[in-house]
Parts: C-alpha cells; sequence; structure tokens
C-alpha cells in the first residue's frame, strides 16, 4: 500500500489525475472504474482541464461505477448515473454507450448484479477503480460487516449513511435505503485502486484502513491485500496515522525512482 501525504484537497485532486493522465496516455483504450462523492469531484475537474487540453483522450475509455441507488433511474438528479454525467461525462469526448453505472431502476436487481460483473469481465477487467471512504470505513456501498470476499449485490444502506447522503435529498424527497454496489472482492480485482480522502472527519477510517488490522469493520481495510493500492491524503485525513514520517519518507524516495527511471 503506497501512502500519499499533501498538503491540501487541490493537491491530492492534481496527484490522483495524474495517475489517470499517466494511465490514458499509456493506454488510450483503458477500462476506469469510477466513484461518487464529493472528494472524486474535484478530481474530475482536474481531468477534464487535462482533457480539453488534449493531454489524453476519453474516446476510447469504458468506465464502470462504484454504485448507484436501488429505486431510482437514471434521470432522477439524486442518481448517481445523473452526477457521473453532469461532474464528468457530459464535458469529456466519452462514448456513453460505453459509460456503466449500475441500473438503479433494474426490474431483477439480482440479475443485473450478475450482469454488471460479467460486463467488467467481457471488458478485461479494471484498470483503475478509484475510491472514496465513508467515516465508518466503507467502500462503495460495502458498510462495516462486509463480506471482504464479495461481489457485485444489493446492499442496504446504514443509518450513519442514509443520514450523511440525506443532505443531498429535499425534506420529504423519497431517499433510497438499498444499493448496488460493486463488492470488495470486485474492486481487489482491479489491476490498481486510488482511494483519495480529504478532511479531518475521515482522519479515523483513513487510520483503520492503513495501520489497523484487516477487518470487515473497516471494509477500506482490505486494500492491504492489493498490491497495487495508492491512498492520497491530505494533512488533516492524515492526522491520526502513526507513521506520517515514514510515509512522507517513501514518497520522497519514490519520486526520486521514477524520476530516475523515467516513469
Amino acid at each position: 500500500m503506497k501512502v500519499i501525504i499533501l498538503k491540501d484537497a487541490a493537491a491530492v485532486a492534481a496527484y490522483g489525475a495524474n495517475i489517470f493522465k499517466k494511465q490514458l496516455q499509456k493506454k488510450p483504450d483503458s477500462v476506469l472504474g469510477l466513484a461518487t462523492g464529493s472528494t472524486p469531484v474535484a478530481l474530475y475537474k482536474e481531468l477534464i482541464k487535462l482533457s480539453e487540453a488534449k493531454e489524453f483522450s476519453f474516446a476510447g475509455v469504458t468506465t464502470f461505477n462504484l454504485d448507484e441507488y436501488l429505486g431510482l433511474d437514471g434521470e432522477h438528479p439524486q442518481s448517481y448515473r445523473y452526477f457521473m454525467n453532469e461532474q464528468l461525462f457530459n464535458h469529456v469526448d466519452i462514448d456513453k454507450s460505453k459509460t456503466q453505472v449500475p441500473p438503479g431502476n433494474a426490474q431483477d436487481p439480482v440479475a443485473a448484479c450478475n450482469d454488471y460483473e460479467a460486463d467488467i469481465d467481457a471488458a478485461g477487467g479494471i484498470d483503475i477503480q478509484l475510491l472514496g471512504i465513508g467515516r465508518n470505513g466503507h467502500i462503495g456501498f460495502n458498510e462495516p460487516s462486509s463480506s471482504l470476499a464479495s461481489r457485485t449485490r444489493v446492499k442496504t444502506l446504514t443509518l450513519d449513511t442514509i443520514n450523511d447522503n440525506s443532505r443531498f435529498f429535499a425534506d420529504g424527497e423519497y431517499q433510497p435505503h438499498l444499493s448496488i454496489t460493486m463488492g470488495i472482492g470486485t474492486i481487489l480485482e482491479s489491476k490498481k485502486v486510488v482511494l483519495l480522502a480529504t478532511g479531518a472527519s475521515k482522519a479515523d477510517a483513513i487510520a483503520a484502513t492503513v495501520e489497523g488490522p484487516l477487518t470487515a469493520a473497516c471494509p477500506a481495510s482490505a486494500l492491504q491485500l492489493h498490491q497495487d493500492a495508492v491512498i492520497i491524503i491530505d494533512e488533516e485525513a492524515a492526522s491520526r496515522l502513526a507513521d506520517q514520517a515514514f510515509y512522507k519518507h517513501i514518497e520522497v524516495e519514490n519520486q526520486k525512482l521514477e524520476e530516475r527511471l523515467g516513469l
């Protein structure tokens, strides 16, 4: 696990965007796993700017999103399909037919989950999976107690997650309590994982993810098993880590090595 501690949220977004830029320059037909939430928005803004500057193209890219609310169709303004269109897809040269978000309005959600797994396999697997993290350590909608080997499935949201997300719904508006989410096992099969976290509210979850035990109580701790997981955080999100100096030292050395190798 590679831990990158940066000054602030803007630096986190820029660092993460650079990883995606290098991937798309190297492999224009990459398969990207994408995430919603407030933290990825800044990264998407960076990617839009880089795309407009012709640093790379999204034309050959295929995407799979982590999750979607069950019960909302893609036209609903609180759906994650709508979010992705507004925050990224409408602003870049991507073929929307190659962008997949779990179908929140599926008539048979279980079959839709199985189909989603099959589609990821048919695309050759995910090259880079972008993640945020919840205050309780959830990734996607894999809440605490989720199996670390889980696949795409229907999940019940915890009260904490429902309350955290309630700010996006108007008073009296229907707010789903169920979701379709990629499983932790699905995420771990991605070739590379990039997790972004900013702010003091994520400090406990990051400490549990990086330095805590491997446990279903903190779903993100499963990333300890991944051979290429990059955790990009700001100073506030890193504040509960015991070995901050070590992580910063390793990053300096890694940057020297990459410069020497021309990576």
